[in-house]
């Protein structure tokens, strides 16, 4: 039986800006709880023509809030644990991945054929960090493995962008066209994200109400005993899961042995986690292991396109037969709907079809985000859900499931542009009344040495983001750092 519910189905909105507030009552978090929450703003965070930084703050206000919020329940107290977001530590954890140095290494971020194309009408930009992608790229544009830049330049540029953009996504590749926010607001995918929640959360049965354990000890751990089973590859999953192990959950991350993540990528979102492999598409022995970590799982966390999972049972319908009370995150880049609902993204895609892209422009020239917000910050809105949702199962029962987009977080950060800025900009200035308490700009953001550290690992020694999730009594960093990839045994501490 679906018992399914939203909290926030109307378009956007301009009213809708970015603020923690809204994202907090998208997630159906009590309002009497936001007072608890105050922030310590930066001008010169995460500087954009849209409003990056207040949905960055917004996006980790609503996730530690929810973090606060668990940790009280499970710890018994009174009150819940007071939270102070700082605009320094959101902005340089929102660029992880650039500050991460491994040995003194920085680490290799965009691969060569991985930018914006002119083409015959416009502009186009594709995704070839993986070598699969890289070569369904190729492939669509008729052109040989070793293919320079300048050869598919020249291809690029005799066809449409539009062109382009089909071809490729029908060979399994990534390209999308340069669209504006009027163009997108007109094409049926964006209609059809505009028209979703924020977040969609849901109840898919009435399953009795688990227990947890309580909580005691310094730090906090509001997550502590939650066995996490991460299937998410790239950003925003990995932030979500690396943003519950922080807070105390095992867990454990799980991949095909033939699709090895980006090296430098896993390492950012590897703090706190154990890495394992595991090929459901052959062999019994790994299909039962697999079987054996879902049977004892608490959360379900995937980031593949929509329905890719599906044939190994882990849809969440079939997860609420399989796994009674269990708590599934769904990521997708376009939303599980619309035309574009089975395709794959990213978040330097998004910004493009958005019109985030030719917003953050110049000239003729498109542009982007000062982070890949759209990927941190849907994944905090993820973990955020979680927890949420593990709060309510405490109480209310029932298997339960949290799917946000980054093409909705798009939609979201883009109501807040021209009107909705004012909403915006009362907020970091402490002045919109019921946003974070009070208390005006604290400083300005430049050298993001406070809020980073470093630490011994198997890979090396590191310097990275500290987390931006901390709250009185909470965890300030990660109990471990990150290991090789698939390098752990399949099977919860």
């Amino acid at each position: 039986m679906l018992i399914a519910y939203t909290l926030h189905s109307a378009r956007m909105t301009h009213s809708d800006a970015p603020t923690t507030e809204f994202a907090w009552t998208a997630l159906g978090g009590d309002p009497g709880l936001f007072p608890r929450l105050s922030a310590v703003t930066r001008s010169g965070a995460l500087e954009a023509r849209l409003p990056v930084r207040e949905l960055a703050r917004a996006c980790v206000g609503a996730c530690v809030l929810a973090a606060a919020e668990l940790g009280a329940r499970r710890a018994g107290l009174a009150d819940v644990p007071e939270v102070r977001v700082d605009d320094g530590a959101v902005a340089t954890a929102f660029v992880s991945e650039r500050h991460l140095l491994v040995d003194g290494r920085a680490p290799v971020t965009f691969a060569p054929l991985s930018r914006f194309w002119r083409t015959a009408d416009g502009w186009v930009r594709t995704h070839a960090n993986y070598p699969h992608h890289r070569a369904r790229l190729l492939s669509a544009l008729g052109l040989p493995d070793d293919a320079s830049v300048e050869a598919v330049a020249g291809c690029l540029a005799e066809r449409s962008a539009v062109e382009v953009e089909d071809a490729v996504y029908a060979a399994g590749g990534l390209a999308v066209a340069l669209r504006t926010p009027e163009g997108w607001a007109r094409h049926e995918q964006g209609a059809a994200v505009a028209g979703r929640p924020l977040v969609e959360r849901g109840r898919l049965d009435s399953a009795a109400s688990r227990s947890l354990p309580p909580l005691a000890g310094d730090p906090l751990s509001p997550a502590a005993g939650l066995r996490v089973l991460d299937l998410t590859r790239v950003i925003a999953g990995p932030v979500a899961t690396r943003t519950l192990a922080l807070l105390g959950a095992d867990v454990l991350r799980v991949d095909p042995p033939g699709l090895p993540e980006l090296a430098d990528q896993h390492t950012d979102t590897g703090f706190g986690k154990r890495s394992a492999t595991l090929d459901l598409t052959a062999g019994r022995h790994d299909r039962q292991v697999f079987e054996e970590l879902l049977a004892s799982a608490d959360v379900v966390v995937t980031g593949y396109r929509p329905g890719a999972l599906d044939r190994f049972g882990l849809s969440a319908e079939a997860l609420a037969e399989r796994r009674p009370g269990i708590v599934v995150g769904q990521l997708s880049a376009w939303g599980a709907y619309g035309p574009w609902g089975g395709r794959r993204g990213f978040d330097s895609l998004v910004q493009v079809a958005t019109g985030i892209a030719a917003v953050e422009g110049s000239g003729e020239k498109p542009g982007a985000l000062p982070a890949q917000a759209l990927d941190h910050g849907t994944g905090y809105l993820l973990a955020a859900g979680v927890l949420r949702a593990v709060t309510e199962g405490l109480d209310e029962g029932g298997t339960r499931f949290v799917r946000p987009a980054l093409a909705r977080t798009a939609a979201w950060l883009t109501a807040g542009d021209e009107a909705g800025r004012g909403g915006a900009a009362a907020e970091a200035s402490g002045s919109r009344e019921g946003s974070y308490g009070s208390g005006p700009a604290e400083g300005s953001y430049g050298d993001p040495a406070p809020w980073l550290a470093e630490a011994d690992s198997a890979l090396g020694r590191l310097r990275y983001a500290l987390p931006p999730v901390s709250f009185a009594g909470g965890p300030s960093d990660w109990s471990r750092p990150p290991g090789p990839w698939g390098a752990d045994s399949p099977r919860w501490v």
